[in-house]
């Protein structure tokens, strides 16, 4: 049912373009705010944070309840353009479809972070990391304006985004102790200043989580870098291991390749076991089904033990 109540939102007019720049068919949102963006956007959003923008894939994500009706209750791009782009300067033009990352990322930072196109009453001038204010609109529309004090309105610092690579955590093997008997192990990707988390496994050394997480490739992008720890309610979570994992292969291999749906199922490029990686075997680019995928297998470093399986797939911008 949730589902079908974000499909027919999709459809209505004025969400079958970006809410940020206009290109046709965009396939992400933002959940808190209530909009639907195209790729390009989506990347200078994450780069936000959750906290002022939570991203999603309309077809790749589960969405909750909760998100779903949060979005069907802003009413989509048209109702949250009302209030977000109530007062453009002059001088201030909308970047299109074709604009540059600078001049997209520019836009979307004043838009959410800097607030500078609202009503002078809707505002928020407290520094609080939180703050809501009462609308008959949408209280929970309200509830992602955040004022922030190192929002920037110059392309100074400004990430330029080539894609992004989704991370398949599947499992985790014979992982150290770190409570009496075992663990309560959870995942921390992180790629540049971005940091995604799977869910806390009780009590195993085995865990499985088969959960998918994303992040924005920025154009000078480093290794992805994995840690495992051990959640605690009283007192810091314990390291249980990390690792890195390098992305360039399959990058270079999907780029020299371009359209992976042109291409029926192979092998494109490797990424291979040295003493200076984490790799337990060489590990295979494959195109599969149209998409570019590899499983990786990872040996935790610094610790007494553990494995870890990933599988990645990389979305270029425009897919």
């Amino acid at each position: 049912m949730s589902k079908k109540k974000l499909k027919d939102l999709l459809l209505q007019k004025d969400n079958r373009v970006c809410a940020d720049c206009s290109a046709p068919d965009p396939k992400w949102a933002s959940a808190n705010i209530g909009v639907f963006i195209c790729l390009k956007c989506c990347g200078v959003h994450r780069s936000l944070g959750s906290h002022i923008s939570k991203v999603l894939s309309v077809t790749l994500d589960e969405w909750s309840d909760d998100e779903v009706d949060s979005i069907v209750e802003v009413g989509g791009n048209a109702c949250a353009n009302s209030i977000y782009e109530a007062y453009i300067p002059e001088g201030v033009s909308k970047p299109g479809p074709n604009a540059s990352q600078g001049e997209r990322a520019n836009f979307i930072r004043s838009k959410y972070e800097g607030q500078d196109f609202l009503k002078p009453s809707l505002r928020i001038l407290s520094t609080s990391s939180k703050a809501s204010l009462q609308t008959s609109f949408s209280t929970k529309i309200m509830d992602s304006f955040r004022s922030s004090s190192s929002a920037s309105h110059t392309l100074e610092g400004m990430v330029e985004f080539i894609g992004i690579v989704k991370v398949k955590v599947i499992k985790g093997t014979n992982l150290a102790v770190r409570d009496i008997l075992s663990s309560d192990p959870y995942v921390v990707l992180q790629l540049g200043k971005q940091k995604v988390q799977t869910t806390v496994v009780k009590s195993s050394l085995h865990p499985v989580w088969n959960e998918e997480l994303m992040l924005s490739v920025p154009q000078n992008y480093g290794a992805l870098k994995v840690e495992v720890y051990d959640y605690d309610t009283f007192s810091a979570d314990d390291i249980m291991g990390q690792a890195e994992v390098d992305i360039q292969p399959m990058i270079n291999s999907a780029m020299a390749y371009g359209d992976a749906g042109m291409f029926g199922n192979m092998q494109i490029g490797k990424w291979l076991k040295t003493n200076d990686n984490a790799l337990i075997n060489d590990s295979t680019v494959n195109i599969i089904n149209g998409k570019v995928k590899q499983a990786i297998s990872l040996k935790l470093q610094n610790v007494e033990s553990g494995e870890l399986d990933l599988e990645l797939e990389w979305m270029p911008l425009g897919q």
